[in-house]
């Protein structure tokens, strides 16, 4: 069994199970991957692919179980690598965050700008995507660490750790109803359409709760994952608006009235994550750090150690965070 074998299987189980564009992520020949997998298959005595002629179709179910160990193996590999890079040049290699729009929008761009000035040899790429395709960027090892507020839990191999809290506004045109009332009510905003995120972005669940709390149904009548695709859709008078605080900028949205929901939605958490047993270089703990100032090295190195869930949340428990 050889390390670059493992490598092909995980490649290709992450490209579609398309052999033709493994082998040109990774700069080789389509049947030079195709006889690595089957003289591992023979050597092993199972087949972790299932084919029609000569195409893969599926991953069989042991093919599953040594893709979930050749993932864990690539890691510590990784892990390695990243060891030797930190000792050999502390200042220099690449950290990669998957996140949302609203993150990379509107949390993330000052903790970049700072970033990259003390650090100018560390080439940083953000991928964006739904919550649950953040997770399995960070579980499966696609990227360093992940950033989001919904779907983090759902992946047992991940240490998630809270950076921040922070609520809801109501977005409306100036010459709305809503925008003369003053203190809102959740009949109120349920008497209007509303224009919202997506299910699964961006605590939605969180407002999706709050109202069946009260026995209402609102009338969403338009989604986006984007809160600037949203406020558009304010604008044209689709609908009222509800919006993460933060999506807010006082200058560009002069023209719409922000109204405080924080009495009417229970508080979100975003978390950042990555794998369990990552070694994290010194930059990395840096930028974490920048984002969630209470996330020091020492406190993320105890993250880390945790065994469970259950000790995670305790280490959290009292830790105030930044609201937002």
């Amino acid at each position: 069994m050889k390390l670059q074998q493992l490598k092909y299987i995980w490649e290709v189980a992450h490209h579609d199970l398309n052999v033709s564009a493994t082998a040109q992520v990774l700069y080789t020949s389509q049947p030079g991957i195709s006889k690595q997998i089957r003289l591992l298959e023979d050597e092993l005595g199972i087949e972790i692919f299932a084919r029609s002629g000569k195409h893969l179709t599926r991953i069989t179910p042991a093919g599953e179980a040594v893709l979930k160990v050749a993932g864990e193996i690539l890691g510590k590999v990784d892990s390695i690598k990243q060891i030797a890079q930190e000792y050999s040049n502390d200042k220099k290699g690449s950290l990669s965050i998957a996140t949302t729009h609203t993150q990379a929008r509107y949390a993330l761009p000052n903790v970049i700008e700072g970033f990259i000035h003390d650090y100018p040899d560390v080439s940083l790429h953000m991928h964006q995507g739904t919550p649950m395709q953040i997770a399995e960027m960070a579980a499966d090892g696609t990227v360093d660490m992940a950033i989001a507020t919904e779907g983090m839990d759902h992946f047992s191999d991940l240490v998630m750790m809270p950076c921040y809290r922070w609520n809801r506004s109501i977005v409306v045109p100036r010459d709305h109803p809503l925008a003369q009332k003053g203190t809102l009510t959740l009949d109120d905003v349920a008497s209007y359409p509303i224009v919202t995120y997506v299910f699964g972005f961006t605590g939605r669940s969180k407002l999706d709760d709050a109202f069946i709390d009260k026995d209402l149904k609102p009338r969403v009548v338009f989604t986006a994952t984007d809160a600037d695709v949203i406020k558009t859709y304010v604008r044209l008078g689709l609908g009222v608006g509800i919006l993460a605080h933060m999506a807010i900028d006082p200058e560009t949205d002069r023209d719409l009235v922000s109204i405080d929901a924080s009495h009417l939605f229970e508080a979100s958490i975003t978390k950042i994550g990555m794998r369990k047993g990552t070694f994290l270089r010194g930059f990395q703990y840096r930028f974490i750090e920048r984002f969630a100032p209470h996330l020091t090295k020492a406190v993320i190195e105890e993250a880390m150690a945790c065994h469970s869930r259950h000790d995670l949340e305790e280490l959290f428990k009292n830790t105030p965070l930044p609201t937002y």
